[in-house]
């Protein structure tokens, strides 16, 4: 039987709910209450470094969670990890370690919509479904994976794409990497491994912002006197911004400040086509960064990581477009 490391952070799968449908963090994870199923699957090792709803996650705790695996990799103790979460910072948790994570073992991000308690709370069954994945032939080498309702996502383009509905997290533009049936756990692809870097300065300043119909300059003119490390622009389209805002983008630029352009929209990618003022060839030209795909909460770890570990900017560049 294989064992395993569950790495218990908070989150709604912790929680339960009051009589005022109120949802409250419990100080146990109420799935350490079904040891007997949950060995049925694999041998296993609880810890809880801490219990935080997923707002309150920082880079600071992502980087707590990578040691804790690195550091039981040394000793090659167990097969795989689990780690519950919150939703709403997951992706950026899972992703973060798919960048900076050494090992080749499986890493499973999972949670829940539904808290312990409530109707048709989703927190146990994907739990088992994240154990089921971490012990299943052809999991590793897969990069950190995220698992929710019956699908298999990889940590790079998998999203919340939904507030309250169980089947929150999809891949735009991808699909699941796999699913999980009553009769095994099924993988359609193998994914394309992240270049994996070791080090996460969570000092460094990497704002994002949000373009809109008639943007002006005043905050990317606000960040060119911040000091900041880098920038993050989820732009319009395939990566156009308004013509009043580019007065604040080349403040920016003129401070070699690495700018990389996401699209605010759903699917598809960012590309230098248009060739108007502030069209993304015009931006292009300028000296922006443009991303293959990511959005902007992951681009901003990305670079992060990029700037962390001494990229220039042709190497961010080249970073980006993997």
């Amino acid at each position: 039987m294989k064992k395993l490391l569950i790495i218990h952070t908070g989150g709604t799968i912790s929680m339960s709910e009051d009589d005022s449908n109120k949802v409250s963090t419990n100080a146990s994870n109420p799935i350490a209450n079904h040891h007997n199923l949950i060995n049925k699957y694999a041998s296993v090792d609880e810890i809880m470094p801490f219990n935080i709803p997923s707002p309150h996650v920082t880079i600071n705790h992502v980087k707590t969670l990578k040691s804790l695996i690195e550091d039981t990799e040394k000793e090659n103790t167990y097969d795989g990890f689990v780690i519950t979460h919150g939703t709403d910072t997951l992706e950026e948790t899972a992703f973060l370690l798919d960048l900076t994570l050494t090992t080749n073992k499986p890493v499973i991000v999972t949670g829940a919509m539904r808290s312990s308690n409530e109707i048709g709370s989703d927190g146990l069954y994907n739990f088992i479904s994240a154990v089921r994945v971490a012990i299943a032939d052809g999991a590793s080498n897969k990069g950190v994976m995220v698992v929710f309702n019956d699908e298999i996502h990889t940590a790079r383009n998998v999203t919340k794409t939904h507030t309250s509905n169980t089947n929150t997290f999809q891949s735009p533009n991808h699909g699941p990497l796999g699913i999980i049936t009553k009769f095994g756990v099924q993988f359609h692809h193998q994914p394309l491994i992240q270049h994996r870097l070791p080090d996460i300065k969570t000092q460094l300043k990497v704002p994002l912002v949000k373009s809109h119909m008639g943007m002006g300059s005043e905050m990317l003119l606000f960040y060119a006197k911040q000091n900041i490390d880098g920038l993050i622009i989820e732009a319009l389209g395939q990566g156009n911004l308004p013509p009043t805002a580019l007065e604040g983008l080349e403040a920016c630029l003129a401070l070699d400040i690495p700018i990389v352009i996401v699209s605010r929209s759903f699917n598809g990618i960012v590309s230098p086509v248009y060739a108007y003022e502030g069209g993304g060839n015009d931006l292009y030209d300028k000296g922006v960064i443009f991303s293959n795909g990511l959005n902007g909460p992951k681009a901003r770890l990305k670079l992060l990581v990029a700037l962390s570990n001494h990229f220039n900017k042709q190497q961010i560049s080249q970073y980006f477009y993997e």
